[in-house]
């Protein structure tokens, strides 16, 4: 995984002007965007070891980029708000150390809309689209599989419901865009669904971007298995 992420930014056709990223970290009860101009680090994570916790990843933030988000957003009906002292958390920093490691990209973070729909979540992605437009690269931060009962320990029944799982989003993803918003909406459907996601906000970020791509084809880009379970990568355009 680390090496996929550090070999991302070599896969772009150019540096991006900005990173908006939704993590599945940060939920709150409307879209909220960062908006201070250096976000600290939230160190969102409970008995690691002690260096994890004085990790630093000085990537400014962009209250420019910040507010046109929220005008953009309000434009197509979603309310939203803004957050200055809010930092990036894990979900954020983590994958952009690997993928971005100067740290000179400004990064807006967005929330995950609590009790949001993967609908409501792909919705935020269509308002956003623009972005892409503006050299700004859009990022969904979770995982295919967040189960933390049954990814720590071995389990082979949890094993093979990942890999059920896996195969449906990766065939989901690659449908056409029409049909992959439809079972992408639906995806609590899906085999083992809920087996493999108990909450739904480690999945969601996925529907972020899968919402910006527009007619852009899906694509896994990265699989592999991780103690058992299946992880997969996604990106569109």
């Amino acid at each position: 995984m680390a090496e996929h992420l550090r070999g991302v930014a070599a896969t772009l056709p150019q540096r991006p002007a900005a990173l908006v990223v939704m993590s599945g970290h940060w939920e709150t009860d409307r879209v909220t965007v960062t908006t201070g101009t250096h976000p600290q680090l939230i160190y969102d994570y409970y008995g690691f070891p002690a260096h994890t916790y004085e990790l630093q990843y000085p990537a400014p933030g962009s209250p420019k980029l910040a507010e046109y988000i929220q005008k953009l957003l309000a434009k197509a009906g979603i309310a939203s708000g803004g957050d200055a002292y809010r930092g990036f958390d894990h979900g954020v920093f983590i994958p952009l150390m690997l993928a971005f490691e100067k740290a000179d990209i400004p990064v807006v973070e967005i929330s995950l809309p609590l009790n949001a729909t993967a609908e409501d979540v792909m919705e935020i992605g269509r308002a956003l689209a623009p972005l892409r437009d503006e050299n700004v690269l859009l990022v969904g931060a979770g995982m295919t599989y967040h189960n933390l009962r049954r990814f720590l320990r071995p389990d082979a029944e949890a094993d093979q419901q990942s890999r059920h799982f896996d195969d449906w989003l990766y065939r989901s993803v690659s449908e056409e865009p029409d049909q992959r918003s439809s079972r992408l909406a639906r995806w609590a459907e899906a085999p083992f669904a809920q087996d493999c996601h108990p909450k739904a906000e480690h999945l969601l970020p996925l529907m972020f971007v899968a919402g910006a791509a527009g007619t852009d084809p899906g694509v896994r880009d990265y699989s592999d298995t991780v103690m058992g379970k299946a992880l997969s990568g996604f990106r569109f355009g």
